[in-house]
């Protein structure tokens, strides 16, 4: 019977757990985009960022245009070319025009989507940039080397705003300044491929493990049902025994099923895998370990182990010593999110369980042996 609720509870938590449009974002496209920008060459740029009333030069019109691909590992290129114009009376090289003078640029790009590092929010998407490009200002042509820090906003699937602030450094540095371009622009991005984010492939697994484990619960009722009553042909007089002993095994199996079931939901969260030579734990860890929380806070009753380990680097003393902190590190972390210190206990291995044969003597990549730095996750109790 319990086996059967619990049947009932996972089909219904999979239904619950559907995905939805949410659980997507697009990955790669291309994109163009048209808009306005304001150059700031007063000579003292980097100190008076917003000076705009005797330093920027403010385009009034759409005097930038721009066509980049964007790729699914967040690497972005980009064409940028832009026109504007140094207004009479504004400060030039630390110097008031007395004259209105043009303005042109011609810049590449190449640029990193920090979403890949912080986690897609599916409408802002913040990045940062390098490159290089030619401008002529203030009748001086010159080759510039590029930064910039930008974002995106989308309000659909094609549509959005690129704010973006570029600092452009000259390459001859002798006869030119230094200068800061501001940019404001409509985008369009076309031919996108839309993947699941990151949420949706942890639900995606989610479900398919939940699949085969209803699957499974299944089997086990059918298999229980069955021996029940071919026991109960064979002897009448055994037919309460019999039942009782099914009902049972099948409790048991429950237990045990949803026991895997934790643990391999444990196993998909993956090992916290520490630098050479440390045991501080990095953002990407901790996020890591945030899950565990997550999980042990779903199931109040689950007790789990989480075992340390270093590569073979060092003496044996020091890494059994360096393990221990990786372990109290790690426990310490879970305990401080509200975690009971009781519910999860640590044990040490050192160099004594290495995954792969980077044992003392026998030459390694730093790859391999990273594999070996980590903490590990198992249940003692549920």
């Amino acid at each position: 019977m319990m086996v059967m609720a619990l049947a009932c509870f996972t089909f219904g938590l999979a239904q619950d757990m559907e995905l939805t449009k949410k659980d997507s974002i697009v990955q790669s496209y291309w994109m163009v985009s048209v808009g306005t920008n304001a150059v700031d060459d007063s000579g003292d740029e980097f100190r008076e960022l917003f000076d705009v009333r005797s330093a920027w030069n403010i385009a009034p019109y759409p005097s930038r245009i721009s066509i980049g691909r964007y790729f699914k590992n967040g690497v972005g290129l980009e064409a940028i070319g832009s026109h504007n114009r140094y207004r009479e009376g504004k400060v030039v090289d630390e110097v008031v025009l007395t004259d209105d003078i043009g303005y042109w640029a011609f810049d590449f790009r190449l640029s990193y989507d920090l979403n890949k590092i912080l986690g897609h929010t599916g409408f802002f998407d913040p990045y940062i940039g390098i490159g290089a490009g030619y401008t002529d200002a203030n009748n001086q042509g010159r080759g510039t080397y590029n930064g910039v820090l930008g974002f995106k906003t989308w309000f659909s699937n094609h549509w959005g705003l690129d704010f973006n602030t570029t600092g452009k450094w000259a390459m001859d540095t002798e006869s030119v300044t230094n200068h800061i371009q501001h940019a404001i622009a409509v985008a369009y991005r076309f031919k996108a491929e839309k993947g699941l984010s990151r949420k949706g492939q942890e639900k995606l697994a989610l479900l398919q493990e939940m699949e085969k484990e209803q699957k499974r619960i299944q089997d086990s009722i059918t298999r229980a049902d069955e021996k029940a009553r071919l026991l109960a042909e064979q002897l009448q007089k055994e037919k309460e025994a019999a039942e009782l002993a099914a009902a049972e095994m099948a409790k048991k199996e429950a237990k045990e099923a949803e026991k895997r079931a934790l643990q391999t939901k444990l196993n998909q969260l993956g090992n916290v895998y520490f630098k050479f030579n440390s045991s501080y734990l990095t953002a990407e860890d901790k996020e890591l370990l945030d899950r565990l929380v997550a999980i042990m806070s779903e199931e109040p009753s689950l007790h789990i182990k989480v075992t340390a380990h270093t590569d073979s680097r060092g003496t044996e003393k020091y890494n059994q010593w360096l393990s221990e902190r990786r372990a109290q590190r790690t426990v310490d972390y879970v305990v401080s999110k509200g975690i009971s210190k009781d519910r999860i206990v640590h044990a040490a291995f050192g160099e004594t369980q290495l995954v792969n044969e980077c044992t003392d003597g026998v030459y390694c990549t730093e790859e391999k042996h990273s594999k070996n730095r980590r903490s590990e996750f198992l249940i003692i109790e549920f």
